[in-house]
């Protein structure tokens, strides 16, 4: 299969305009299947709004956009579901459309969660809920998988095994992943490439390219191009639900 094939979806120079002022603007970047692309930057500097084009849910006013995935899942940044409600995994894992168990089951395996199975949503911690959201995400097979800061609520140690596990859907499922996250301990060597954005594309590159660019120092110091650096590792082992390195 050739790289036209693999292509899931190509964004060239989009931008959004609203209240006399452009949200985002000059964003370019493709992803195909089985690659990782993180977009970084602070907060308000265009992330979820770049997101949501993606997912077709806003619309540019200028610039193109193209789609070739079949099938999008999203993870959203904050979801409103009043979790005192006696709600167990396998209700949520079904709660707008059904699907069969062993789906359910493979994809809570695949983030490491299938014990959870039947265990009441407002039990878990916040790194076992983030393992089933994805799961949730991951049960139709999607072509293309968005995920607006899915540590939130995640310890250090969850992030780290939260982003093992990103890693590990892309490559099991072949799906291309775009990644939003503020925090650039998300931004790893399993990102094959990282944006680094503030209402533009300040620059764009692999994870040290983007570590050492004046552009990102700029905007995030010092201290942060040398801890991305220290953070773009591979891992030779696994992680408890929490996080903790499995012995």
């Amino acid at each position: 299969m050739n790289q036209k094939e693999n292509l899931l979806i190509k964004l060239d120079n989009i931008g959004i305009f609203k209240s006399d002022k452009w949200l985002v603007r000059g964003v370019s970047f493709e992803i195909s299947k089985g690659e990782i692309v993180t977009l970084i930057g602070p907060n308000g500097s265009g992330k979820t709004t770049t997101a949501k084009i993606a997912l077709n849910i806003l619309q540019s006013n200028e610039g193109k956009i193209a789609f070739y995935a079949k099938k999008i899942a999203y993870v959203p940044q904050k979801i409103n579901i009043d979790w005192t409600l006696p709600i167990r995994v396998i209700d949520f894992m079904n709660l707008t459309n059904k699907i069969n168990e062993g789906q359910i089951l493979k994809a809570l395996e695949l983030t490491g969660v299938q014990d959870l199975f039947r265990a009441d949503m407002k039990n878990l911690s916040g790194g076992e809920l983030q393992r089933v959201l994805l799961a949730r995400a991951i049960a139709r097979n999607p072509d293309l998988l968005i995920l607006d800061e899915p540590a939130q609520g995640v310890d250090f140690n969850g992030e780290i095994a939260l982003y093992n596990i990103i890693k590990k859907i892309s490559d099991d499922l072949n799906c291309g992943i775009l990644l939003i996250s503020h925090d650039i301990h998300f931004v790893m060597s399993a990102t094959d490439h990282v944006i680094c954005l503030n209402g533009h594309v300040c620059c764009s590159g692999s994870p040290s390219a983007v570590a050492q660019n004046p552009a990102f120092i700029e905007l995030f110091g010092e201290r942060a191009s040398s801890t991305l650096s220290v953070y773009e590792h591979h891992h030779d082992h696994t992680h408890n639900h929490d996080g903790s390195v499995v012995k």
